[in-house]
């Protein structure tokens, strides 16, 4: 009997809703149950082949005739079969005996262990998800505030937010904190927001199109918005640049209703720690042990490969000979579209009192402060802007300045200038009657 493909399993989910319970237990089943292919076949074959040159001190080609041989090759079908076998006849079963004992699973949503479960396996392995039409590939949706499909109709200012790498929609915000929504909902500015939920193992540019193509539908279908607002963190603020390149090369109407766009540690220029990984496999890769462990790095989404330098164009990569890309920054430029007010948020581990080069150089453990602010040697690449639309927050990690009470103040300070304005002439006539009030006691 053939082995089952994807298309053939128990069923396989191909509208754009959120994943059910059942779809990530599915999903799941097809991981542990479909031939392995591609990048993880390759992946096995290449330490078996690391060990014999490195370890056992064999040439390329005695080695190659050594995994030839039919005995090598049987035992190795039967490793890989055993291990086939134990997916395809025991875990999978299980989990659809699982769906079938209880089909209300169907429509039961994502708890919070399970979206972070799920967006964790599309940043490491979306791209693979999608290909093989696997049911926790996560579509491109909006939620509300409130963590419910946004639905109804909307009307007045909008803030899109869009998460980074293997996080959700639901990161905007920890226990309690609110974070940025809550502070500008509080403005009471007819504001509303709404969280961008997509499967961060995809091109980033991919991502970005998607993004533009949704808020075009969202203004086609809610005509009363009257501006737009995005708000991106890491890979976040990638996408929201993506967007705005492809909604200006499509001509959507939305490009013309953003505002301000604010991107929060945000790698324009790249990820440290994506260009260390890969200077590792290119600069060191003779050492036996770090060829081998080269390729667990290399088994990486197409999103995890386009911040090594940033890109948010298609032509970065399309024409890549290999997958992995190259060593040079060969990204085109994607310039700030001009009518829209840009902000940029970096954080750095450094305190503001104690300047240490290399924590300057590691930025917010992720993303370095040059990155974050869009500083390159190259002019082509710069990021201009004025200094006050460039705030740096320090002894905050990357993943803390997502939500900071400080940043999200800077945020509201950026987009609200009168209301602040208006709040220090309050303060300041306060101070002045309190000066007179004081005057007519002593006197």
């Amino acid at each position: 009997m053939p082995s089952l493909t994807p298309l053939h399993e128990t069923y396989c989910k191909w509208d754009r809703s959120p994943p059910s319970q059942a779809d990530v237990l599915e999903g799941l089943a097809q991981l542990v149950s479909t031939p392995l292919s591609g990048v993880v076949q390759d992946f096995i074959q290449s330490i078996q082949r690391e060990m014999l040159l490195s370890i056992f001190g064999l040439s390329k080609q005695k080695a190659k005739r050594f995994q030839s041989r039919p005995i090598v090759d049987k035992f190795y079908k039967f490793g890989y079969n055993a291990l086939q076998n134990y997916g395809s006849h025991l875990l999978a079963p299980v989990l659809r005996k699982t769906i079938e004992r209880f089909p209300n699973l169907h429509d039961k949503p994502l708890n919070a262990h399970m979206t972070f479960l799920v967006s964790a396996l599309n940043g490491v392995l979306g791209d693979y998800l999608l290909a093989t039409h696997n049911p926790l590939a996560l579509s491109p949706v909006l939620y509300d505030h409130y963590g419910a499909l946004q639905q109804g109709d909307l009307a007045g200012r909008v803030v899109i937010f869009a998460h980074g790498l293997c996080m959700t929609y639901q990161d905007w915000s920890n226990r309690g904190n609110g974070g940025i929504g809550e502070k500008l909902l509080a403005q009471r500015d007819n504001n509303t927001m709404l969280y961008f939920h997509y499967n961060t193992g995809r091109r980033i540019s991919a991502n970005g199109r998607s993004l533009a193509n949704l808020l075009e539908d969202l203004i086609k279908r809610n005509p009363r918005i009257t501006s737009i607002d995005l708000i991106g963190h890491s890979m976040g603020g990638l996408v929201c640049r993506s967007a705005l390149f492809y909604g200006k090369q499509n001509m959507h109407q939305w490009f013309h209703m953003v505002e301000n766009l604010v991107c929060i540690g945000s790698p324009h220029h790249g990820a440290v720690l994506e260009r260390f990984g890969f200077a590792i496999q290119e600069k060191i890769g003779h050492f036996p042990i770090v060829k081998i462990i080269s390729h667990v790095v290399n088994i990486r989404s197409n999103g995890i490969l386009d911040l090594r330098y940033g890109s948010v164009r298609d032509d970065d990569w399309e024409h890549n000979n290999a997958r992995i890309g190259l060593m040079d920054d060969n990204r085109k430029p994607a310039p700030l579209p001009s009518h829209i007010n840009t902000f940029l948020i970096a954080g750095t581990l450094e305190f503001e009192n104690r300047k240490n080069r290399t924590l300057k150089v590691i930025g917010d453990y992720l993303v370095s402060l040059k990155s974050a602010l869009g500083e390159h040697p190259n002019p082509r690449f710069q990021l201009k802007l004025p200094e006050s639309h460039k705030a740096v927050f320090y002894g905050l990690n990357h993943f803390d300045i997502q939500y900071h009470p400080l940043v999200s103040e800077q945020i509201a300070k950026w987009f609200y200038p009168r209301h602040d304005e208006l709040a220090e002439e309050q303060i300041r006539k306060y101070l002045i009657k309190l000066e007179s009030m004081q005057g007519i006691v002593e006197t």
